[in-house]
């Protein structure tokens, strides 16, 4: 039984060798695992021109009475509000581990995109109050000017989101694409609700258009939030087949069970793993575990493996092998 215990020791031990291993193949084979910190730029001219935007949008929207470009402001806001928590998340996960956070801070990116779906809900909430008020005695507005601000909120959001293009890998950033890419569309709306106001007098479509601006903001949310939760309670990414990683585990060379599987995510672009594995000769520790290792950085781009390798001898199982054990 004590050669049972210090073979897991050591096994372990080498594992955390190997970990560090397969953490530089990964991020080195992956280059999407560094994106928050390639998007400081983007995430600064972003915030800049929303919030300079927000400020004149929702000006123009007291000026001309417009629900709708009110809603847009709304959404505006809560979208330089996500950006700057997005910004700060990937700034978080640069920090060094510690003692007491041997993480570090990288789980605040999951927060932050948690918190935006959280804020755009919000914004939905308002906008819906103020239009089911104003459809029973819908406001006059100015539809020139609607137009004219509408017009250049399209032009403004379209150009954050084509800066946040490339890191879709990265939920954060995800995140601003999608709501910068909404942004666009719901602007491209405003205006086309200012174009049929103008030529119709019906201002029953400036709330109507807002309602519209609320189920836009809703469909563009319910994934990110989903996506979000899981990550926070410490589900498997959604890209990742947990079956398929645990078949992948059973057929390396010698191993006969693998139990206790864990995989969760550090951050919105880091996976981790822990398994125990029956391997009963054990041959060749090192090597089977730094291929193991840089195998499922590669294949399944987890790149902070654990695993702890068993021989069975003694007749005693782990306590951890049942799959109801957590």
């Amino acid at each position: 039984m004590a050669h049972d215990h210090s073979s897991h020791d050591h096994d372990h031990g080498h594992d955390h060798d190997h970990h560090d291993h397969g953490h530089s193949h990964a991020h080195g084979g992956h280059g999407h695992s560094h994106a928050p910190a390639d998007f400081g730029r983007a995430f600064a001219i972003g915030a800049g021109l929303n919030i300079a935007f927000v400020a004149a949008e929702a000006a123009a929207g007291l000026w001309t009475g417009s629900l709708a470009l009110l809603a847009d402001a709304g959404h505006n806001l809560s979208d330089v509000l996500s950006l700057l928590l997005a910004w700060a998340a990937a700034e978080m996960a640069k920090k060094a581990p510690t003692l007491r956070r041997t993480y570090g801070y990288r789980k605040g990116t999951i927060l932050a995109s948690l918190a935006n779906a959280g804020l755009l809900l919000l914004a939905v909430g308002a906008i819906v109050w103020e239009a089911v008020r104003r459809f029973g005695s819908p406001d006059p507005i100015e539809p020139g000017p609607v137009m004219v601000v509408a017009a250049i909120g399209v032009v403004i959001n379209t150009a954050t989101a084509l800066m946040f293009m490339k890191g879709h890998d990265d939920l954060n950033v995800r995140g601003a694409f999608l709501h910068m890419a909404a942004d666009a569309a719901v602007s491209l709306g405003v205006v086309l609700a200012a174009v049929a106001i103008l030529f119709t007098g019906w201002f029953w479509i400036d709330p109507a258009i807002s309602m519209v601006i609320a189920v836009v903001i809703v469909i563009g949310t319910w994934g990110l939030l989903r996506d979000s939760l899981d990550l926070a309670l410490d589900a498997a990414p959604r890209a990742i087949d947990t079956a398929k990683v645990r078949d992948w585990l059973a057929e390396r060379p010698g191993v006969t069970e693998v139990h206790d599987l864990h995989i969760w995510a550090m951050s919105t672009t880091e996976t981790a793993l822990t398994a125990h594995l029956i391997r009963p000769d054990n041959a060749e520790c090192d090597v089977f575990l730094r291929e193991t290792a840089a195998g499922l950085a590669k294949t399944f781009r987890i790149g902070h493996p654990t695993l702890q390798v068993e021989t069975g001898e003694g007749g005693h199982d782990c306590h951890l092998a049942p799959s109801h054990v957590v």
